[in-house]
């Protein structure tokens, strides 16, 4: 069950602090900064593919690029080494500053625990919370992210990032992403990867 008050605070402070993310991000004529976008965009979709979700993943949702723009992909080396240790680096910072804003709101130990598994993505496939994130990571990947994403790479390894994303998936993930409003060019794509 939510403690309202303690959620709706750490939601605020994971807000405020995304809102100070110097990168924007225009949508639908508006602009905004772009993690508070994301975060935004994640908690809808975990609304919809799992309305009934309890208060750590619904707080993992929200917090999951969390101050993100503080570690640059430029930091690192441009190769698979360089990207698999960005991504864990980010992970933990992720970890540690949702840890800090839910024992400042007053959670317990074991609320942060909760929320930290998940931001670290652990045992995927296995956890259905865990998992359960990661569809909802690649379902906003997919719906807003992946047409402009596409654009920059070759067909052969946009074919070969969408068999990635589909893997991680749950089979209620996979079913959801085909069930999204894409481009012809994006839906295209997705049926290479597949077939």
């Amino acid at each position: 069950m939510i403690d309202s008050q303690k959620f709706v605070a750490a939601i605020n402070l994971f807000d405020q602090s995304n809102e100070n993310d110097p990168n924007k991000e225009l949508f639908e004529g508006k602009t905004f900064s772009k993690e508070l976008l994301y975060a935004n965009r994640m908690t809808m979709r975990l609304d919809k593919f799992c309305p009934e979700a309890e208060t750590s993943l619904k707080l993992a949702v929200r917090c999951q690029h969390i101050r993100r723009w503080e570690i640059p992909r430029e930091d690192y080396e441009m190769n698979r080494v360089g990207y698999l240790k960005w991504r864990n680096d980010l992970k933990t910072f992720h970890a540690d500053k949702a840890s800090e804003i839910l024992k400042d709101v007053g959670y317990d130990d074991e609320l942060v625990e909760s929320v930290r598994f998940l931001l670290l993505k652990k045992q995927l496939k296995q956890n259905e919370l865990t998992q359960t994130l990661e569809d909802v990571i690649c379902l906003v990947f997919l719906e807003f992210y992946f047409e402009k994403f596409s654009k920059k790479y070759n067909e052969e390894k946009m074919i070969n990032i969408l068999r990635k994303t589909w893997k991680k998936m749950s089979a209620k993930g996979q079913e959801a992403a085909l069930k999204l409003h894409l481009s012809v060019d994006s839906q295209e794509l997705i049926s290479k990867a597949l077939s």
